[in-house]
């Protein structure tokens, strides 16, 4: 029998949000509506706390906790600090529309739960914790996109709990036919037991298994979800949807891929390959026809999950997946936030045209809008053009030059969308009637475009400190 390290200290990032969300429960149950700040000033701290333990976590050793179920490694961690890092930026834009609201502190609490999950798939290492962390992502999340209660939001909240729950249904058939192959649920156990079994339970499982972590990533094929959530979510929440959870899943994409199905002989980085290209295509063509601002990110983001998943393909394959994956989720993490942190400041300005001639009313925020928009293609100098070179250069190194080609094309045919809302904010005259815009918001607009270059700059001493094997 092994002996269960037990070591709550190991997991502090995740137990310091746990029990910020709890102790945030009770305080909003008693707290009269005007003092329901104080519960975000604990999320606030949780989250900060959390950074620095991950931080102290990262210098340490490669361990893991809890029966070898949960893994403390460069993945965890790097994935802890860009969690918890957007779920402060993501308070940071709901402090002014929630102010005073009656219902402050539940969404405070969710937010907090949902970025557990996260953090949970982002260190699993068994396919139980995988499901748990999977629901822990998702049911807050739901309540999230329908938070405001109006029309659009619970169409939102009920498209998105349907297609959740349907593949999280899914994703425990795949987990029941693995454990029925392998003969247990532990990462190193599948890794020892799957070989040696029939390769079509294997593959039924994997394509099961997948399903449910790319719905979490917004993913093709189980992306359906992402546009109508995200349109019908208010702005700090659509923000959200469309970073935190699809970093955890992609990191614990990226341990399946490395651990338990690296020695089968289920074709799996061949189905990745496919479902990376179908998920950039699928993204890059719908958003061409977009108006809505909030739609064109949502579309947007399923793209960027298809060069998200190159390193995901190659792992294994090549020393820098790990790093081109880590550095690419801060990367795409901070730019999107950056990108709805505009949407954010302009509440009142849904469509393209909306923007129209902002950069006569806001220079600033619409250079902030031009940096972040250029960075979700990849240009120059900011963070998301060194991730895509790392994962591009991953993809070479891997043996899947043509998928590389085929993210650069795609990469090209982004420019298209991307340059129509530009354009519209750098053109034209400035709005007969001052736009209704929040001023905390695009100041940490602006804030978080320069942090997107700041990381572009510093991107050789970043990738130098994301490599590391896996726990064991």
């Amino acid at each position: 029998m092994t002996e269960m390290n037990e070591n709550p200290l190991d997991l502090l990032p995740e137990v310091l949000l746990a029990a910020s969300a709890v102790l945030g429960l009770l305080l909003g149950t008693w707290l009269p509506r005007r003092r329901q700040w104080l519960t975000g000033a604990l999320a606030f701290t949780a989250c900060g706390a959390g950074v620095v333990a991950s931080a102290v976590a990262a210098a340490g050793p490669t361990t893991t906790a809890f029966g070898a179920s949960f893994a403390v490694d460069p993945v965890t961690n790097s994935s802890r600090i860009v969690i918890l890092g957007g779920t402060l930026l993501v308070l940071a834009l709901a402090v002014g529309p929630l102010h005073a609201n009656r219902r402050e502190s539940e969404f405070y609490v969710l937010l907090q739960l949902a970025a557990l999950g996260a953090l949970m798939l982002a260190g699993t290492q068994d396919l139980l914790l995988l499901a748990a962390g999977y629901l822990l992502a998702s049911v807050p999340a739901y309540a999230l996109a329908g938070f405001r209660k109006d029309g659009p939001g619970t169409e939102a909240a009920l498209k998105y709990y349907v297609v959740g729950a349907l593949l999280g249904v899914v994703m425990l058939g795949g987990i029941t036919l693995l454990l029925a192959a392998g003969r247990g649920t532990s990462y190193p156990v599948l890794r020892t037991g799957l070989p040696g079994v029939s390769a079509e339970l294997v593959a039924a499982g994997v394509v099961a298994l997948l399903a449910g972590v790319l719905f979490k990533a917004g993913g093709v094929p189980a992306h359906f979800w992402v546009p109508d959530a995200v349109q019908g979510s208010s702005a700090p929440v659509a923000a959200f949807l469309t970073t935190v959870p699809k970093i955890g899943a992609l990191a614990a994409l990226y341990r399946l891929a490395a651990v338990p199905l690296a020695d089968t002989s289920v074709p799996w980085p061949e189905l990745v390959a496919v479902l990376s290209v179908a998920s950039m295509t699928v993204g890059n063509l719908a958003a061409f026809f977009q108006r809505d601002v909030k739609r064109l990110l949502a579309y947007s983001t399923i793209s960027q999950v298809g060069y998200l998943l190159l390193p995901v393909v190659v792992a294994g394959r090549t020393d820098i997946g790990q790093r081109a994956l880590l550095y690419y989720l801060a990367a795409y993490a901070l730019t999107n936030l950056g990108a709805f942190a505009v949407v954010c400041a302009l509440p009142g300005a849904r469509a393209i045209e909306d923007y129209r001639g902002l950069i006569r009313e806001r220079p600033a925020l619409t250079a902030a809008l031009v940096v972040c928009l250029l960075g979700l293609v990849g240009t120059p100098p900011t963070a998301v053009f060194l991730g895509k070179l790392e994962a591009f250069s991953a993809a070479f190194d891997g043996g899947y030059a043509w998928l590389a080609v085929v993210a650069a094309v795609n990469t090209v045919a982004s420019l298209f969308y991307y340059l129509r809302w530009i354009a519209a904010a750098v053109s034209g005259s400035a709005a007969a009637t001052p736009r209704v815009w929040s001023r905390p918001a695009g100041g940490f607009a602006c804030a978080i475009a320069a942090g997107s270059v700041v990381l572009g700059l510093l991107g050789g001493p970043v990738l130098g400190i994301l490599d590391g094997r896996l726990a064991p």
